[in-house]
C-alpha cells in the first residue's frame, strides 16, 4: 500500500461504525443510513453504532449519548448532524480516537462564509487529531465487498470489478439507479462532497490498488491542486484505466484576456491536457464513461486496430462499421480459412466477406460457430457482435451461448455485445450482465467503447518520456528582462525585450531594427533588402492589426516612408495615450508554414502551452491544441498531431514539408521559458514561420504580457 493510503483503510474496511445522529424517524438521513448499514444481504458485518442522546434503541442496536460512551472497537465514525454542531461531534471524534469521519450533513463552505468557517474548524480538529474527514455535504461510502454502506441512498449493487468517486453526491443517487438497471456493478462507490480533506487524489492513489476492481471512474466539479492532481493522476493511470468526467466544462464569463492564447484556453483546457498528459480517459457524458468502464473491467485491451463484426442485420453492422472508423478503427476481413469453416453452418445468403451478416433468422447455434470461428480467425483483434430481435431467434439463448463461447475459451481479444432494441431484449440483457459480457443497446455505443480499449492499450505500449533538459538557454538573462520591465511598470514587454526573450531560450527571430521615423524606416529597409514588413512598436497596443499597426510585402523606399506615417498616425488616432515608440522594419519571411504557439497560466495547473494554425484566423478557426508545461518530446509530437491543420505540415499539392523537428524544438523551448518565468501570463507567438525542412522556423512576432504584481 502506498505511504499514507492507510489513513483511508478505515473507510472501506473499518472495524466498528458509529452513526452519530442516527434517528428512529424513517424521513430522517440518519434512519436511512442505519438501515443501510443493517441491510440484511449488504449489511456491515462489524459491530454498529448509534448514537442519540435522545433515544436508547434504534432499529434494535442500542443508542449511545455521546461517541465517547461507545465501545471499542471503532474505527469510523458517520457524522449526521446540523452543521454547527458538527465541529464539537469532531472534537469528540477525536477525543475517543476514531481514525476516520465522514460528514453527510450540508450547510458548510457551499452556504457561505458562515458554513465556511465551520468547515475549516472541522479540518483542523481532523488534522490537530490525525482524522481522516470526507466531506462535507456528501453521500458516504459503499464496498461491496467488505460489505459496508454508510450512505442513505436507495439501493446496491452486486460485487463488480468498476469503483466510482464522485464530487456531487447528488449525482451518485441517480447514476447507482442507472447502474442496477444497466447492469452495472461497483467494487466500491462513494462520494466526497466538499472535499475539506479527503479529495479525489487521496483516492486515486488508494483505489489504483484496489485488487478488486479493474478499472477507476471519477467525477469532478472542480480541482484545487493542480500539482497534487497530476501526480495521482499518473500514479493510477500507470496502474489501471482510470476514466474522468468534469462538470463545469463550459467558459461563463471569461475575464478578459491580452492574447490568442488567453482567448482560446477556456476554462477546460487546461483540465483536459492535464487528463491527456497523465494518462486519463476524459469523457463528456455519464453513459459513455460507464459505457467505456464495462468494457475495461469485463473484457481484455484491443491491441490492434482491426474488429470484425457479426450480425443477423445489414443496417446495424454498416452503422457499426462507420462508428468504428470514426474512433480511429477498421472494419476487420474475414480469412479465407474462416469463411471456408463459416460456409456450410451459416445461411447460403449469408455474407462472409466482413461484416459476417448471417441474416435474420441466425440462431443460438449459429451465433455461437460463428463466434468460435472469428475468435481462431487472426485477421482480426476484436469481435463486435451485433444482435436484433426478430420473430424467428431467441435473444436470451444467443446470448448464453455467447457467454458460453467466452466462459470456455477466456480468448485474449475482446467481445462485445449490441442488442439492438428494448423490449425483447430485456433477459438477454441480465445474461449478458451475469455472464461479464459488455452489452450495448446502439452499434456506436459499443464502437467507442473499443476505441476507448484501444487507447488504453496504446498507452500501455508508449514509454513515456520525461521532459528533457534543453542546451542553449540563459534563464538569468530572461530574469533580468523581466524584473526591468517590472521596474518601469511594465504589463506588457515592448518588442526589443520580447525578441531579446525569445533569444536567451533560442527561439530565433529575424533581424529587425526599430525605426522612430519614415526616413529612418527607409534607411534601415535598403540595409535589409526589400520586400520588408512594418510593425507598431508599443507596449500599449498589444494587437497591432486591429488598428492597423502592420502592413507587409512593401518594395520601395517610398512606400516604406508612407506606411511609417500610415502606421503611427492610424495608432495615435485609436489610441491617443498609447506610447508610440516607433516602427519595426523586418525582412518578409518567404516561404514556410505559419504556426502559431503560445502560453496561458492557468491558476490551478500552472503554464499551458498552446499550438496551432496561426496568423489572424487562429481565433476564427480554433484549431489549436493545449499541453501542460514542461512538455516532453511526445507530449510536443501529440500536440502537432492533434490539430487539423497539422497535415499542412507535411507538404500539399507540392509544396515541401515543413522543418518539424524545428518546430518540436520551438514548443520545447517555450515550454521551458514558461516554467521558468512564473512571472508570464500570457504570451503569443504568431506567427512562427516553420521553414522548409532543414531549414529551421522563425518567431516573426511575440507577444508578452506579464502577471500582475
Amino acid at each position: 500500500m502506498r505511504p499514507g493510503s492507510e489513513t483511508l483503510l478505515p473507510y472501506f474496511k473499518p472495524r466498528g461504525i458509529a452513526v452519530i445522529g442516527a434517528s428512529a424517524d424513517p424521513e430522517k438521513i440518519g434512519h436511512g443510513v442505519l438501515k443501510n448499514l443493517l441491510h440484511p444481504e449488504f449489511g456491515f458485518r462489524g459491530p454498529i453504532y448509534p448514537v442519540n442522546p435522545k433515544a436508547s434503541e434504534i432499529l434494535g442496536l442500542p443508542c449511545y449519548p455521546s461517541v465517547l460512551d461507545v465501545p471499542d472497537p471503532l474505527d469510523l465514525a458517520v457524522i449526521v448532524v446540523p452543521s454547527a454542531a458538527a465541529p464539537a461531534v469532531m472534537e469528540d471524534c477525536g477525543r475517543r480516537g476514531v481514525k476516520a469521519t465522514i460528514i453527510l450533513s450540508g450547510g458548510f463552505r457551499e452556504t457561505g462564509p458562515e458554513g465556511a468557517e465551520r468547515e475549516r474548524q472541522c479540518v483542523e480538529i481532523a488534522a490537530r487529531y490525525g482524522m481522516r474527514l470526507m466531506g462535507p455535504n456528501c453521500i458516504g461510502v459503499m464496498d461491496m465487498h467488505t460489505p459496508v454502506n454508510t450512505t442513505f441512498v436507495a439501493g446496491i449493487t452486486r460485487p463488480g470489478k468498476i469503483d466510482f468517486v464522485s464530487q456531487s453526491g447528488a449525482l451518485c443517487g441517480g447514476i447507482l439507479d442507472w447502474a442496477q438497471a444497466r447492469g452495472i456493478n461497483f467494487s466500491r462507490f462513494l462520494s466526497i462532497g466538499n472535499k475539506a480533506d479527503v479529495n479525489e487524489a487521496d483516492l486515486m492513489r488508494y483505489l489504483a490498488e484496489d485488487e478488486e476492481s479493474r478499472v477507476l471512474a471519477v467525477y469532478v466539479e472542480d480541482v484545487k491542486d493542480g500539482a497534487d492532481f497530476l501526480e495521482a493522476a499518473r500514479y493510477a493511470a500507470a496502474r489501471k484505466p482510470v476514466l474522468i468526467l468534469k462538470g463545469g466544462r463550459s467558459q461563463s464569463g471569461q475575464a478578459a484576456t491580452a492574447s490568442h492564447t488567453g482567448a482560446l484556453a477556456g476554462a477546460h483546457a487546461a483540465f483536459a491536457a492535464a487528463a491527456k498528459q497523465s494518462g486519463l480517459i476524459e469523457f463528456h457524458s455519464v453513459e459513455s464513461m460507464f459505457n467505456a468502464a464495462l468494457a475495461l473491467a469485463h473484457q481484455p485491451l484491443l491491441c490492434g486496430d482491426r474488429v470484425a463484426v457479426l450480425t443477423n442485420a445489414g443496417g446495424p453492422a454498416v452503422l457499426a462499421a462507420d462508428a468504428l472508423e470514426s474512433v480511429g478503427l477498421k472494419l476487420a476481413a474475414v480469412s479465407p480459412e474462416t469463411r471456408a469453416a463459416l460456409r456450410p453452418v451459416l445461411a447460403p445468403d449469408a455474407a462472409l466477406n466482413g461484416p459476417v451478416d448471417m441474416l435474420g433468422g441466425a440462431d443460438e447455434r449459429q451465433y455461437r460457430l460463428a463466434l468460435e470461428a472469428l475468435l481462431e480467425d487472426s485477421a482480426n483483434d476484436g469481435i463486435l457482435v451485433i444482435l436484433v430481435p426478430t420473430v424467428l431467434n431467441r435473444p436470451a439463448a444467443i446470448v448464453e451461448n455467447l457467454v458460453a463461447v467466452l466462459r470456455e475459451r477466456r480468448p485474449d481479444k475482446p467481445v462485445l455485445l449490441c442488442l439492438f432494441g428494448e423490449a425483447h431484449v430485456r433477459q438477454a440483457y441480465t445474461v449478458a450482465d451475469l455472464g461479464g459480457l459488455p452489452a450495448y443497446r446502439f452499434p456506436e455505443d459499443a464502437a467507442e467503447a473499443f476505441g476507448v480499449i484501444h487507447r488504453r492499450a496504446r498507452r500501455l505500449k508508449q514509454d513515456r518520456l520525461a521532459p528533457q533538459p534543453l542546451a542553449g538557454i540563459a534563464p538569468e538573462r530572461a530574469q533580468q528582462l523581466l524584473a526591468e520591465a517590472r521596474r518601469n511598470g511594465q504589463r506588457a514587454l515592448d518588442a526589443a525585450a520580447g525578441r531579446a526573450l525569445l533569444e536567451a531560450y533560442g527561439i530565433p527571430m529575424p533581424q529587425d531594427r526599430l525605426a522612430t521615423n519614415a526616413e529612418e524606416a527607409a534607411h534601415f529597409a535598403v540595409e535589409i533588402g526589400f520586400p520588408v514588413a512594418l510593425k507598431l512598436a508599443s507596449p500599449d497596443i498589444l494587437h497591432k492589426t486591429e488598428v492597423g499597426g502592420v502592413l507587409l510585402n512593401l518594395t520601395d523606399e517610398q512606400a516604406v516612408r508612407q506606411g511609417w506615417q500610415s502606421i503611427v498616425s492610424r495608432a495615435r488616432a485609436a489610441r491617443p495615450a498609447a506610447e508610440i515608440r516607433g516602427v519595426q522594419v523586418q525582412p518578409m519571411v518567404v516561404g514556410g508554414q505559419e504556426v502559431i504557439l503560445g502560453v496561458k497560466r492557468d491558476p490551478i495547473f500552472g503554464p499551458l502551452v498552446m499550438f496551432g494554425l496561426g496568423g489572424i484566423y487562429v481565433e476564427a478557426l480554433a484549431d489549436v491544441s493545449f499541453r501542460l508545461a514542461p512538455l516532453s518530446i511526445q507530449d510536443a509530437e501529440e500536440m502537432i498531431d492533434e490539430v487539423r491543420s497539422a497535415k499542412l505540415l507535411a507538404g500539399l499539392r507540392g509544396a515541401p514539408p515543413a522543418d518539424r523537428r524545428a518546430l518540436l524544438e520551438a514548443i520545447l523551448r517555450l515550454s521551458q521559458l514558461a516554467v521558468d518565468c512564473p512571472e508570464i501570463e500570457e504570451l503569443d507567438v504568431n506567427p512562427l514561420i516553420v521553414l522548409p525542412a532543414g531549414q529551421g522556423a522563425l518567431a516573426v512576432d511575440v507577444r508578452v504580457v506579464l502577471r500582475e504584481s
